[in-house]
């Protein structure tokens, strides 16, 4: 765990932040608390909003929502489902003591409005009449307008409720990237400061891939909107360009943006930009580039923040006052560190706090993991990570399989399964058919199967996954261990957090007796890509489905999450 004051120094080097996939961030500040929102996707609950007192020390602060519309597709029923769909790049606000969060959805094609007088809820839902792309709200006095859009860049007067545009009020094309042969200006993040309107955006390069951040800034807002790039810069790391975000000042009157950078597989992940002004334009970094040292933000004394990713023992505390279980344990119950893949189904979930154990009940037969419900996962962290947990299986039907995953549409996993009455641990995968951002077809996910390790009737084993992401290496491995009681023994937990100040090693603890405290590797080192059709940084997944009977059971416990392994 991370002490907040550990990074309080004039300089420090910080960047990249969360070392996790929180990509499209929008950051304000609330008094001396700082509030990131970032984009969802098809996981749930979603929504999440991150809390900070200096803006280098993030923590859980809530979901927006547990379900959105509770679509089939939502829902992964009827062999659909919303991977690299679901909520985009939302935008968050304070206004007249109430906060607002918008975002647009992808698969109902619909614009939501979330508020609430409290950041950890209960938050309002609405929806706001169109479809606007990676918007921003501004609340301009009386009025109120939302910016939005790709290549082209409009701003439209929303009515007094927010529930539509405002009849004769303002619509107009601000900006407009026509013509751009790959990602025209989007990500729209829209603010009045000091009289004026400024409208900052993304694009990439036009000769080359590189996303590039860029500002235009108006006197009025029917204005002309002038302006162009101010950062172009890969932070050194793989022509991986830093942009779209928020900007926020502190109570000293410092600014800084709050901004992402792809990583490959693990994902975005936000990055620290100091600015200044300059004849009321923004100036990032230094001479147009990120220093790798600057000014961090003042924040408050040894306060200790909760990590964004931890170990879990399923052991639910006691006498915790109401704020503190919602902000801790706001998924379904659980750890808030977790996330399912799709709007679960709780029928088929149930924690025993008392033994420490998830149980996953197969609530319909699948043909491969993607199409698996409730799957429980946590993001993966840079710049590599391991996840391990116990499983018992000794429930599972013919044909089930139980395990854990690096869960994206060129998957892998390691998993427990049932055969012919015997236990098998087998390593399955999906290659990719390319290495571009082009998303996998549908056709073919049922991946392939690379080793079957027959273990007779031992039904306890052990697994894990090591992920290694630095340099866009993107690769992960599998491993298992068996034993044969359910005394899982000295397994220690690890309370892991993505801080490159602190990089433990894999704690290697035996779990059974004799030569059963030793991993094993199984299967294929599995290449992972960052592609459209999950849109979404590698995770951790804990996973239970059936390919020919409902009703099997799995036993998860004691996962255990290493971080700088």
């Amino acid at each position: 765990m991370s002490l907040g004051n550990q990074l309080w120094r004039q300089d420090a080097e910080v960047n990249p932040l969360t070392g996790l996939d929180y990509p499209d961030p929008d950051v304000i500040r609330v008094s001396d608390t700082y509030y990131m929102v970032t984009t969802t996707m098809h996981f749930m609950p979603g929504g999440e909003i991150l809390r900070s007192y200096d803006l280098v020390n993030w923590e859980h602060a809530a979901f927006v929502y547990d379900r959105l519309d509770s679509t089939p597709a939502q829902q992964l029923e009827h062999g659909k489902n919303i991977y690299g769909k679901g909520m985009w790049a939302a935008s968050m606000r304070f206004h007249r003591n109430l906060f607002y969060v918008c975002f647009a959805a992808n698969d109902t094609g619909k614009t939501y409005l979330y508020t609430s007088e409290s950041i950890a809820g209960p938050w309002k839902k609405q929806c706001i009449e169109g479809f606007y792309h990676d918007a921003s709200l501004l609340f301009d006095e009386d009025n109120v307008y939302i910016a939005y859009g790709n290549k082209e860049i409009y701003i439209t007067q929303l009515n007094e409720d927010l529930s539509a545009p405002l009849p004769g009020g303002l619509h107009r094309l601000a900006v407009c990237d026509t013509g751009h042969p790959g990602l025209g200006y989007e990500g729209t993040h829209f603010y009045k400061i000091n009289h004026k309107y400024y409208l900052f955006l993304i694009h990439s390069l036009r000769d080359r891939w590189m996303r590039t951040e860029a500002c235009f800034v108006s006197d009025a807002i029917d204005g002309v909107f002038a302006g162009g790039d101010v950062l172009i810069d890969d932070r050194g790391y793989c022509n991986q360009g830093v942009a779209q975000g928020g900007i926020v000042d502190t109570p000293e009157g410092d600014w800084y943006a709050v901004l992402f950078q792809d990583h490959g597989a693990v994902g975005r992940i936000p990055v620290l930009v100091p600015v200044t002004w300059e004849a009321d334009f923004p100036v990032f970094g230094q001479n147009g580039r990120i220093p790798s040292q600057f000014k961090l933000p003042h924040g408050k004394a040894e306060y200790c923040t909760q990590p964004l990713v931890q170990s879990d023992d399923f052991k639910k505390p006691i006498n915790l006052s109401k704020e503190l279980e919602r902000e801790r344990y706001g998924c379904y119950g659980l750890k808030s560190v977790w996330q399912f893949n799709h709007e679960p189904d709780l029928r088929f979930v149930q924690q025993d706090a008392e033994q420490g154990v998830l149980w996953l009940t197969a609530g319909k037969v699948c043909q491969n993991l993607l199409q698996a419900g409730n799957m429980l996962t946590q993001r993966m962290c840079y710049p590599r990570c391991a996840g391990e947990v116990a499983i018992d299986a000794a429930a599972l039907k013919e044909g089930d399989y139980a395990g854990i995953c690096a869960l994206q549409g060129c998957y892998g996993m390691i998993a427990v399964t049932r055969r012919q009455n015997a236990f098998y641990i087998v390593m399955r995968s999906r290659d990719a058919d390319n290495d571009s951002l082009q998303a996998m077809p549908e056709e073919g996910i049922e991946g392939s199967e690379w080793e079957a390790v027959p273990i007779g009737q031992t039904s306890m084993v052990r697994l894990k996954v090591e992920a290694e992401f630095a340099q866009m290496q993107d690769e992960a491995r599998f491993f298992y261990k068996v034993f044969h009681d359910t005394d899982y023994g000295d397994a220690a937990l690890c309370d892991g957090e993505c801080s490159d100040l602190e990089v433990g090693d894999i704690r290697r603890r035996d779990i059974g007796r004799g030569d059963k405290g030793i991993w094993k590797q199984a299967g294929i080192t599995q290449k992972l890509y960052f592609k459209m059709d999950h849109f979404t940084g590698c995770r951790f997944g804990l996973f239970l489905y059936a390919t020919e009977n409902l009703g099997g059971r799995a036993g998860f416990s004691e996962f255990s999450y290493y971080t700088g392994v």
